[in-house]
């Protein structure tokens, strides 16, 4: 799992249709991480832009948005409330 900050969405009108309806968002991991790539990650819990964000990746990712056969890689599974020197 890991903390990111959300950055921006993105829109998909065509795609696998268990995935209808659902929002993508694009989360940045934090800089201590050390993970250079943004990620596309599905958002069933209704982050927003410029929030601090759980994000789940792989096997684990389906199972947190609830879509176990679903082609997910990364699922935001929480919003943070409070988080000390995340960047």
């Amino acid at each position: 799992m890991i903390i990111g900050k959300v950055v921006g969405s993105v829109v998909s009108t065509r795609k696998c249709d268990n995935l209808v309806g659902n929002k993508f968002m694009i989360v940045e991991p934090i800089p201590s991480l050390k993970v250079d790539n943004r990620i596309v990650a599905i958002d069933k819990i209704g982050a927003g832009i410029g929030e601090y964000v759980l994000v789940a990746q792989g096997s684990a990712a389906r199972v947190g948005c609830g879509i176990p056969d679903a082609p997910v890689d990364a699922a935001i599974v929480g919003i943070l409330d409070e988080g000390q020197n995340l960047e």
